[in-house]
């Protein structure tokens, strides 16, 4: 019987090329991404003509914060799971300076609030003078309802067991 021949380590001293692909698709964290939304959401969509970019940088998603080389291939990428999954992540509201504080002991907790986010509106549209939506949602409590108040909340009897 042979011995088992051991496997042979083929990219050794390849670092530099290791942390190009790793920096490679790196994109826009959700905190700048936020600030985004807030401050220059308009301009971002409206963006002046960049040979260097794709689609001459006029089809650019905010909330993903990347170029698309038309308008089918925008319209298609808000479709698909990965922008969802973007607009889900921007519902909460970024971690701060002061909530970091609160964490370390200088205040008492507050949860983190959630907001309602839209997809961004069409280069039409913003030309027309929609802008992008980022409203709180306003969470309502159920504690001072009572089952008379709320028949959501009212118990059921059961019924009693029937002797066989």
């Amino acid at each position: 019987m042979g011995m088992v021949t051991k496997r042979k380590k083929m990219h050794y001293g390849d670092t530099h090329l290791q942390r190009r692909w790793r920096v490679r698709n790196r994109r826009r964290d959700l905190d700048q991404i936020d600030d985004d939304l807030r401050t220059r959401s308009g301009e971002l969509i409206n963006q002046n003509v960049d040979l260097e970019k794709p689609g001459f940088a006029q089809f650019y998603c905010v909330h993903c914060a990347k170029y698309f080389i038309d308008d089918t291939a925008m319209q298609g990428h808000f479709r698909t799971k990965v922008h969802k999954r973007r607009l889900k992540a921007l519902e909460i509201e970024p971690y701060s300076i002061e909530e970091s504080e609160r964490a370390a002991g200088r205040g008492s907790f507050q949860k983190a609030k959630k907001r309602g986010i839209e997809t961004q509106p069409t280069k039409e549209e913003v030309i027309a003078g929609k802008r992008i939506k980022v409203e709180e949602k306003v969470k309502t409590t159920d504690t001072d309802s009572t089952p008379a108040t709320n028949p959501a909340r009212a118990t059921r009897s059961r019924p009693e067991k029937m002797e066989t």
